[in-house]
């Protein structure tokens, strides 16, 4: 169908399937670190993910709705790989299988698809898995010695657990680890310097733009200094880079202005340090990005664009 739309035409080299591909570029440098320091485990997790979100998919476009599958543009694979890098490596692959389901099923296509959900799919597949299975999602492997070994014997508490515990200091956090990777965690949390090869990567190649990334980074690293907690440990630490780079941008669940784009990342910083600091969980990323995705809609109302021509009309009157 030949579809005809008024001026202006605004013509872009980025594609759906474009962009999808390049957020997965952008993640194989943490994957590869994922591998590297967990071994067997953390490729099975993801092969697992990425192929249970892209059958679901399929399954639910051309046999429940009656569509054409969507699963070519990317958007399937890069949920399932998003949902393993917030994932512990020693997961069994039937809870990863579920977190999959919900977060094709329930948080991308009972909203209609790409373009219509309002959380972030694979958040919400994390989420419903931290409620459902807390023990098992917060045994986290510490890297293992053998790179090959896939086993469960060497667990531990993240750098966050342990401060809040008050089993350590950030005095005592090595932060030459954080940033370079070998602490426990999920497989998106091991290596800051990975997430921000893959930050520059999407700024080169404007797939997102540097505004909310730097907005909840610098309100973390502000907000953390007022109350007494070590920024640089708030900021490496836990999914604090993998939620701000690859999660908080997804185009359809965040404000499409700029200046909607700083508040929301803002408010993303806030509570998620609100959570950490005073909350039940020693995390709260993932829970400050959903909050935040039901808020975008009002942001995107009362942040809107200044319409074509507006001020020459201004003008003449």
């Amino acid at each position: 169908m030949f579809t005809v739309s008024l001026p202006p035409h605004i013509h872009s080299p980025h594609s759906v399937s474009r962009c999808m591909w390049s957020v997965v570029i952008a993640l194989v440098p943490a994957l590869a670190c994922a591998f590297w320091f967990f071994g067997l485990g953390a490729a099975i997790v993801t092969a697992v993910s990425v192929v249970a979100c892209v059958v679901f998919e399929y399954a639910i476009t051309r046999w429940m709705l009656g569509r054409r599958p969507t699963v070519y543009d990317g958007s399937a694979a890069l949920t399932g790989l998003l949902l393993a890098l917030n994932l512990p490596s020693n997961l069994p692959v039937w809870i990863v299988v579920v977190g999959a389901f919900v977060a094709i099923a329930i948080g991308k296509m009972a909203f209609g698809g790409l373009g219509c959900n309002i959380f972030n799919p694979a958040l919400v597949g994390r989420v419903f898995l931290l409620l459902s299975f807390p023990a098992q999602m917060t045994s986290w492997p510490l890297p293992a010695a053998d790179r090959l070994a896939y086993t469960d014997a060497a667990t531990g508490a993240t750098t966050l657990s342990l401060i809040k515990t008050g089993a350590a200091s950030p005095a005592d956090i090595d932060l030459w680890q954080l940033t370079v990777g070998g602490v426990g965690g999920s497989l998106g949390e091991v290596s800051a310097i990975a997430l921000l090869i893959g930050f520059i990567y999407l700024l080169a190649t404007r797939v997102i733009s540097w505004h909310i990334p730097v907005s909840i980074i610098a309100t973390v690293a502000l907000m953390s200094f007022l109350v007494g907690a070590d920024p640089l440990v708030e900021i490496l630490s836990g999914g604090l880079l993998l939620g701000s780079i690859f999660m908080a941008t997804d185009y359809v669940t965040s404000p499409m202005t700029r200046s909607g784009m700083l508040l929301y990342g803002v408010m993303i910083g806030l509570i998620t340090l609100v959570i950490r600091l005073w909350g039940a969980y020693p995390e709260g990323m993932s829970f400050a990005i959903l909050i935040m995705n039901g808020f975008t809609p009002l942001i995107n109302r009362y942040f809107k664009p200044a319409r074509f021509g507006s001020a020459r009309r201004a003008a003449k009157a």
